[in-house]
This record gives C-alpha cells, sequence and structure tokens, in this order.
C-alpha cells in the first residue's frame, strides 16, 4: 500500500510540471482535447448524471469531505501518529484528485482562446469605443425592460418560477448553435446547488463540477440575475474554462433565447460591467449613464446589491483571494477580474456581428 501511495505522490509532482508545461501547446489542447477527448466526456456525464433531479457531483464533494474528515479524527486519535505515512497518503489523494480535475475538465484551461475559433479580430480598444458599446447596451438594456414592464419607473418582476428559469436555459443555446455549432447544449445537465447557502456566503453564484460534469447555480440568487448566471455556468460545461469567454458565451445564449427575461438579464450584466470598464479611466461618464439609466431598472441594480450585501462576512474576503490565485495560476492573468475582460470579446464581437 505505501509503495502504491508513494507511486501516486511522485506522480503528482510529475503531473503539476506537466501542467505547467502546456502554456505553449494550447493548439495540441484544443484540437485533441477540448474538441476530441472533452466533448464526448461531458456529453457522457451529462447522459448519465442530467436526469438525476439532485446533484450527484455535490453528494460526491459531501462524501469526500466525510473521508477526509474521517481520516484526520483516527489520525488525531491514534496515540502512535505516523507523520510520514499521513504525508503519503495525502500526497496519493491530491494525485489522483488532481488528475481527475484536469483529465475530466481543466485541460480547457489550456485551450485556445474562444475569438480564434469565433473568428473575431480582439484588439486594443480607447474610451470612445467602449461608449458606443456601453450605447448599444443601454438602448437594448431599455428595450427589454419596456417589453417586461408597464413604465419606465417599474423594476423587472419575473413570474416563472427559478426551475422553469433553469430548464428555458437550453433554448439559448438551441439559438446559438445555428451561428456557432460549437456550442450545442444537449443533453441538459444544470442543477441547483445543495449548498447555495455556503456558496452564496463565499460570494460565489454558480460553478461547474469537474467530477460529474453537472453545472451548478446558486439557487438563492435574485431572479433577474438567474438566467445570466444558468447560461455562463452551461458555457463552462461546453468547455469554455475562462471566466471572461464564459461570461461572453453566457451572454450571446442569453440574448438569443427567445425570452426577454433572459436577455434583460445578459444586457443588465453586460451593461454594468461597461460601466465598470468606463469608471476606471473617467468615473464622471460612467455616472452621467448611471443618472439617465430608467429608475425601474436601477431598482433591479438595487435588488442584486442588496443581496449580495446581506451575506457578507468575514471570510468571503479569503476564498476571493483563493479563488484569485487559483485563476491565476489557471491562464488567467487578472483573476477575479477576469469577469469584467468580456467586454473586449463583446467589442470584439459588435465589430462582425452589430449587437
Amino acid at each position: 500500500m505505501n509503495k502504491t501511495k508513494r507511486i501516486l505522490s511522485i506522480l503528482l509532482i510529475l503531473q503539476m510540471i506537466t501542467i505547467q508545461s502546456l502554456n505553449s501547446n494550447s493548439e495540441f489542447i484544443e484540437n485533441y482535447y477540448s474538441k476530441g477527448i472533452y466533448p464526448f466526456i461531458s456529453s457522457l456525464f451529462r447522459y448519465f448524471f442530467g436526469w438525476i433531479p439532485f446533484s450527484a457531483g455535490d453528494l460526491f464533494y459531501s462524501l469526500i469531505f466525510l473521508m477526509v474528515l474521517r481520516s484526520v479524527f483516527i489520525f488525531i486519535k491514534n496515540k502512535k501518529r505516523n507523520y510520514g505515512s499521513l504525508l503519503l497518503s495525502a500526497g496519493a489523494f491530491f494525485s489522483v484528485i488532481y488528475f481527475l480535475f484536469y483529465f475530466l475538465w481543466g485541460l480547457n484551461y489550456f485551450r485556445e482562446p474562444v475569438e480564434r475559433s469565433m473568428d473575431l479580430a480582439k484588439n486594443e480598444y480607447n474610451q470612445e469605443t467602449l461608449k458606443k458599446l456601453t450605447d448599444k447596451l443601454f438602448f437594448n438594456l431599455v428595450k427589454t425592460h419596456k417589453l417586461l414592464t408597464a413604465n419606465d419607473s417599474l423594476k423587472v418582476t419575473i413570474s416563472q418560477s427559478k426551475n422553469e428559469l433553469i430548464t428555458q436555459t437550453q433554448n439559448g443555446y438551441s439559438e446559438l448553435k445555428k451561428i456557432f455549432p460549437q456550442f450545442s447544449y444537449k443533453p441538459v445537465s444544470l442543477k441547483k446547488s445543495m449548498y447555495s447557502l455556503p456558496l452564496t456566503y463565499m460570494g460565489f453564484s454558480g460553478y461547474l463540477n469537474p467530477f460529474s460534469g453537472e453545472a451548478q447555480v446558486d439557487y438563492l440568487v435574485p431572479k433577474v440575475s438567474l438566467p445570466i448566471i444558468s447560461s455562463h455556468e452551461v458555457a463552462h460545461q461546453l468547455g469554455i474554462a475562462s471566466e471572461s469567454e464564459a461570461n461572453f458565451i453566457g451572454f450571446l445564449a442569453a440574448v438569443h433565447n427567445d425570452d426577454p427575461v433572459f436577455q434583460y438579464s445578459a444586457y443588465l450584466m453586460a451593461y454594468r460591467y461597461a460601466l465598470y470598464d468606463l469608471s476606471k479611466s473617467d468615473r464622471s461618464i460612467s455616472k452621467k449613464y448611471m443618472e439617465k439609466t430608467p429608475k425601474g431598472i436601477l431598482e433591479n441594480i438595487k435588488e442584486i446589491d442588496r443581496f449580495w450585501q446581506q451575506y457578507q462576512n468575514a471570510s468571503e474576503k479569503y476564498f476571493k483571494i483563493f479563488y484569485d490565485n487559483y485563476l491565476k495560476i489557471n491562464q488567467q492573468k487578472h483573476g477575479i477580474q477576469s469577469y469584467s475582460k468580456m467586454i473586449d470579446l463583446l467589442i470584439a464581437y459588435d465589430k462582425k456581428y452589430p449587437l
């Protein structure tokens, strides 16, 4: 047994070296993993777990947690503690988890940028270009708001249940695949997280479980946020690992959805990111946009902000620091700030396919 643990522990080191060497092999990863092995793995997982009404992946996490807790308890209780054996066991355990994570999904972090597969010209942009995009997002946001409310002073109130919204997410991808076939989404495996409450306290709205291929959403978030969150997590499920790219693809899927609720959720998210980008160079410009934003839209923004504010706590900062470093290790040099980088892609997309 110890021999097996030693081998696995050594393999962990070799795996880490191999993973870090993949930076310059994006074409190989794209062709043989992201477009080769991964779609088969993803579809298999979705066929296998998609029909189950609860999250099998969350149960897997619970089982792993209990196993680790039990091992720690036994080690503490044992008076003759063998620290060498403990290190070997930990090394072997992480070696297996590390391999499964990258083989089942994580290698997508090293694939080619999405703009290449979509044939978009992504370049540096100036404030004027950003303002033009913001104007378009504002126009479409106001337009969809009018479709959903009686007047501009009312916030959008969604009649569908959260389960119905999760189910409708597929519709956007069904339309998007007509333009970009690589985003075909079938079968479906999109579920509410069993850990929505702790997830909210950590400051996250969803995640992909790489060990079960299930896309998970925080079931506590306001309904107005759920359509774009669900669309974002499905993008991860389809092999889009980058957060900015998942935001971008999720946005496209939501605006192609025939339900204006999804379009509104997407434009609201993108509009806020655009204002954030504008404020970095000139806060007065973003302030002017906010001043002309209809009261009903501002009420939806306040609703979202109030939701997250009520769950703010001291531990959230440390979870964000951990996740920030995790993203940087996995080819996202901007860390958590990567989410807002979707604006770069939207500007490139708008040049070819005007919003």
